[in-house]
């Protein structure tokens, strides 16, 4: 087995579709380490974050998609980080977090499907690679939908406890502060086992 470094990663773009839409911003921070033994160790998600806002790489994007991002078009267009410099960056600072742990990097995300396809697609568009590969990645929607025995449906943050949640949790649609707030759930789950063992 192999000691793995969890990474919880917001995106917060313009639309639904990657290629078609952009990233408006993305942010990530170290969050957990999970020893082969199975032991968990929560990182402080101040410690060590990637924030970064992209220009657009298409002029496609859905008006109210933009409007959450809190950005504007002609702000972004002008003032923002090009991908093909930021991801690189990126890239460097999952492998950099990982050698630094002696860990293999897993990205976690809440909803996975969303984040993951997105992250992925520039990744390998602007960055050439994926630190993560092709399947590192953690689910916490269907991670609590399967151990609290619920619909995936059901598995929504309202209908969590909050304590799992904790005092971090956010949904401010600033990527930075979406990572960090996810870090509190990701390891209530991976320490799901203690709570009901």
């Amino acid at each position: 087995m192999t000691r793995e470094l969890y990474i919880c990663v917001d995106v917060e773009p313009d639309g639904h579709v990657p290629g078609i839409n952009s990233i408006v911003s993305l942010g990530a921070c170290a969050a957990a380490l999970r020893d082969d033994d199975g032991a968990v160790q929560a990182l402080d998600p101040e410690r060590d974050t990637f924030y970064v806002v992209l220009c657009p790489i298409s002029d496609s994007y859905v008006e109210q998609a933009l409007r959450v991002t809190g950005f504007e078009r002609v702000v972004l267009q002008a003032g923002a980080r090009a991908p093909e410099e930021a991801l690189p960056e990126f890239a460097a600072w999952v492998d950099e977090r990982a050698a630094e742990h002696d860990a293999q990097p897993v990205l976690a995300a809440y909803p996975l499907g969303f984040v993951w396809s997105f992250t992925q697609y520039y990744l390998h568009v602007f960055a050439g690679r994926s630190p993560f590969g092709q399947s590192a990645h953690y689910d916490l929607k269907t991670a609590y939908a399967v151990l609290a025995r619920s619909a995936v449906r059901d598995a929504i943050k309202r209908r969590m406890p909050s304590a799992l949640l904790g005092p971090r949790d956010s949904k401010t649609h600033h990527a930075l502060d979406d990572a960090k707030g996810h870090v509190d759930l990701l390891v209530g789950l991976l320490r799901w086992h203690e709570r009901s063992g």
